[in-house]
């Protein structure tokens, strides 16, 4: 099934995992960003970097419970789609406000 789905490979938070190294040339989630988007950046950026995803959504069982999020709002929504939208254009590979602040 895994060769033969529809959907891209892309980096989510779940069922993810990288190597260490990498993620310090990224310099980890970009702290600015709220809820929603931060994983997403994280993997363009890890993308822009060089590296390549995989897909194996039918290997890696996931199960996710449900709960609230009091946390989601649009103001938190739309600035994380700015600096996803920033990371997008300037094919940045690393952020200023990660691990290493900078």
């Amino acid at each position: 099934m895994n060769r033969i789905t529809p959907a891209r490979a892309s980096w989510n938070g779940c069922n993810s995992s990288v190597w260490r190294k990498d993620i310090l040339k990224a310099n980890g989630f970009d702290e600015r960003m709220r809820y929603g988007g931060e994983d997403r950046e994280f993997g363009e950026r890890l993308v822009n970097s060089g590296m390549k995803s995989r897909q194996i959504r039918y290997s890696a069982i996931l199960l996710h419970l449900d709960h609230n999020r009091p946390y989601k709002n649009e103001e938190a929504i739309e600035i994380n789609r700015a600096i996803r939208r920033e990371t997008k254009a300037t094919r940045r590979m690393r952020t200023q406000f990660g691990i290493d602040k900078e």
